[in-house]
């Protein structure tokens, strides 16, 4: 089905704002309700060890909820199970209302994924036992599983210790799940013990969880590409020539419109159902407000390229660059500032000292409204310090060099926010 008209790009990355939640950045109060729609809205929250400033599902959060009492997430997770743990972009948190689909998935991997067959001929006892144990004992960690196979010294996948290969099977294939952490260590358990209800959930038939996999990240994008679709949520990967099926289908159901975006000339889908909100944001100025940084794994920026195109700021996580050629720094998050990247800053936790480092503000060259981008980050730097239990806030290096000065005497004039603490979290 062919949509009538032509789309401004501007309509494309403004609806896409507004189904990442970011119109309204550290806007919203982290509840279970809010929590749940948010996790649902971009299919995932995703996971990521890397601390330089905090974990990357939290600052994920506060990108859209401000600086949260963090006992109060625990509970909504751990206690409540809003949110899941299972593979949707990479490692993510996900809408427990979504698990008829993930079992789908989870069903599928069990015999669709070639990968494990020949490692599975040699290591069935292997996968029982720690299977059995967890049953017996669990919630056990990989930590809790000897090692007599793996050699000192070794490094890689394929020196991985049996159990943990064990344990990443059983979680794909969703006879286990994971229950709890201990810092960022995983504690799984029994599936049916840590959501009852993953014993009784009737899973999506397979043509049911490709529709509901194809509408999902539309949603979630407001208006995709075929490029964004393979990029956006990459678990389960589908081939070029079944996800054009995919997208065939939908539109002989006439679930999903093409339509034309200008100055672009690839094939770009949108939800029928969604086609009224983009020819909304089409007919309006942007009339998003606020501020906040955004963490390198953020669903936002799970496709670069598509940052790109939108937002005309190219994006890179220099961690892996060797520092003689980072541009900008070890760990940047991108600043969004009323619905334009307007720059990026490389922040560092100092937890001992208690102290949040901008170590290099660098904003957007032919920055139009540098006041407003000012204010932007130093409110930001201060809630993401509330968030981080780090008083001190610092700065460092700014570029463009003129507009340090006025920073740093915004930051002073700035207070620290207060965590916002729902009187009733469960709803």
């Amino acid at each position: 089905m062919r949509g009538t008209g032509r789309f401004p790009l501007r309509a494309v990355a403004d609806l896409f704002i507004e189904r990442q939640q970011l119109d309204r950045p550290r806007g919203r109060r982290l509840t279970a309700a809010n929590l749940m729609r948010f996790a649902e809205a971009a299919g995932g929250i995703q996971l990521d060890s890397i601390n330089v400033v905090e974990r990357a599902h939290l600052l994920t959060l506060w990108s859209r909820f401000g600086a949260f009492d963090r006992r109060t997430l625990d509970r909504l997770i751990y206690d409540r199970r809003v949110l899941f743990e299972y593979w949707a972009h990479a490692a993510c948190l996900v809408s427990t209302r979504d698990l008829a689909a993930w079992r789908r998935a989870m069903l599928d991997y069990s015999i669709k994924h070639r990968g494990w067959s020949d490692w599975l001929q040699h290591n069935r006892r292997v996968v029982r036992d720690v299977e059995a144990a967890i049953a017996d004992r669990g919630p056990l960690s990989n930590a809790d599983f000897a090692d007599s196979r793996t050699e000192r010294g070794t490094s890689g996948w394929w020196n991985w210790k049996p159990a943990a290969h064990a344990l990443d099977y059983l979680w794909m294939t969703g006879r286990i799940l994971v229950h709890s952490r201990n810092g960022f260590q995983k504690r799984y358990d029994v599936a049916d013990r840590v959501l009852p209800q993953a014993a009784t959930v009737e899973p999506l038939t397979a043509a049911d969880f490709r529709r509901w996999h194809l509408a999902k990240a539309l949603a979630a994008m407001g208006a995709a590409t075929e490029m964004d679709l393979r990029l956006y949520l990459t678990f389960p990967r589908f081939g070029a020539s079944e996800r054009r099926r995919m997208l065939e289908r939908a539109l002989a159901r006439r679930e999903v419109v093409e339509i034309a975006v200008e100055g672009d000339s690839a094939r770009w889908f949108v939800r029928a159902a969604d086609l009224r909100a983009l020819e909304r944001t089409a007919s309006r100025r942007t009339s998003h407000v606020g501020a906040t940084f955004l963490s390198p794994f953020d669903s936002f920026l799970w496709h670069r390229g598509r940052t790109l195109r939108l937002f005309g700021f190219d994006y890179r996580i220099e961690v892996y660059t060797p520092a003689a050629k980072r541009r900008f720094g070890y760990y940047t998050l991108p600043i969004l500032c009323d619905g334009r990247l307007v720059g990026r800053v490389d922040l560092k936790h100092h937890r001992a000292e208690g102290r949040l480092e901008l170590r290099h503000v660098a904003f957007e060259a032919g920055l139009p409204e540098a006041e407003s981008a000012i204010a932007g980050t130093v409110e930001s730097a201060r809630s993401l310090a509330t968030l981080l239990a780090a008083p001190d806030v610092s700065i460092d290096r700014v570029t463009p060099s003129r507009l340090a000065a006025a920073l740093r005497r915004a930051l002073v004039a700035v207070p620290s926010p207060k965590v916002r603490t729902p009187a009733n979290p469960q709803t």
